[in-house]
C-alpha cells in the first residue's frame, strides 16, 4: 500500500505541475502524502499551499474542481486495476512547523547572554 500511495503522490504531483492550468493554484501548491484506502475507492491527497488564507481556499477550491481531471490522467498513466477518487486536503503540517521554528528562533534570541565559565562549559 506504501508504494502505490507513493506513486500517486507522484503521479498526480506530475498532473498538477504540467497538465493544469488554474490560475487559483499558485506554484507553491504541493502534494505532501496520499493515503489510498485499502479498497482503492478513494485517496485522501494532502497538499501543502504556502499563502494567506484566502490562497489557500482558492487552492482547494481549485483542486476540487480539477479532481475528476486528475483521476482520468491517472488511469491512463498507472497500472493500476482501479484508480480512487481523489479528496484533497490541505495539510498545514510544513507551515505549523516553520511557525514552530520561528517561536523557537525568537526564544533563542531572548535568552540573556552569558559568558563561558568552567561552571556552565
Amino acid at each position: 500500500m506504501d508504494r502505490i500511495n507513493v506513486q500517486l503522490r507522484q503521479q498526480i504531483s506530475q498532473v498538477l505541475a504540467t497538465e493544469l492550468n488554474d490560475p487559483r493554484l499558485s506554484p507553491l501548491v504541493s502534494v505532501t502524502r496520499v493515503e489510498a484506502s485499502g479498497d482503492l475507492r478513494l485517496a485522501k491527497v494532502f497538499v501543502s499551499v504556502l499563502g494567506e488564507a484566502s490562497q489557500k481556499e482558492a487552492a482547494l477550491a481549485a483542486l476540487g474542481s480539477a479532481a475528476g481531471f486528475v483521476h482520468r490522467s491517472l488511469r491512463k498513466s498507472l497500472a493500476l486495476k482501479t484508480v480512487p477518487t481523489l479528496q484533497f486536503q490541505l495539510d498545514e503540517s510544513i507551515a505549523q512547523g516553520a511557525e514552530m521554528l520561528e517561536i523557537i528562533r525568537q526564544a533563542v534570541e531572548d535568552l540573556p547572554d552569558t559568558p563561558a565559565t568552567p561552571e556552565n562549559g
